[in-house]
């Protein structure tokens, strides 16, 4: 599936009533900056972006879990130390 961006300033989404009639996923752009702000995903690609999302989050996750991991490694509990719970 291929998929085509079309790209809208601030100012075309908040006069346009045919915005949220598109069917593609739309680039959304500060006009007065020229920077990019994030993404309009329509419905029909709702189930594969959930996907997308899910899976994500799950890498941020297992990242974040790598650090604290790594970082109780490091962080050995000795004679006459207090230990933060993690073994």
């Amino acid at each position: 599936m291929q998929i085509c961006m079309i790209s809208l300033t601030l100012s075309k989404l908040r006069n346009n009533t045919d915005f949220f009639k598109i069917d593609e996923i739309a680039t959304i752009i500060n006009g007065r900056k020229k920077e990019e702000i994030g993404y309009f995903v329509p419905k029909k690609f709702k189930k594969e972006f959930e996907i997308f999302i899910k899976e994500l989050e799950k890498k941020q996750k297992q990242e974040l879990l790598k650090r604290v991991a790594i970082a109780s490694r490091k962080d050995k509990i000795e004679d006459g130390t207090v230990g933060d719970g993690l073994e």
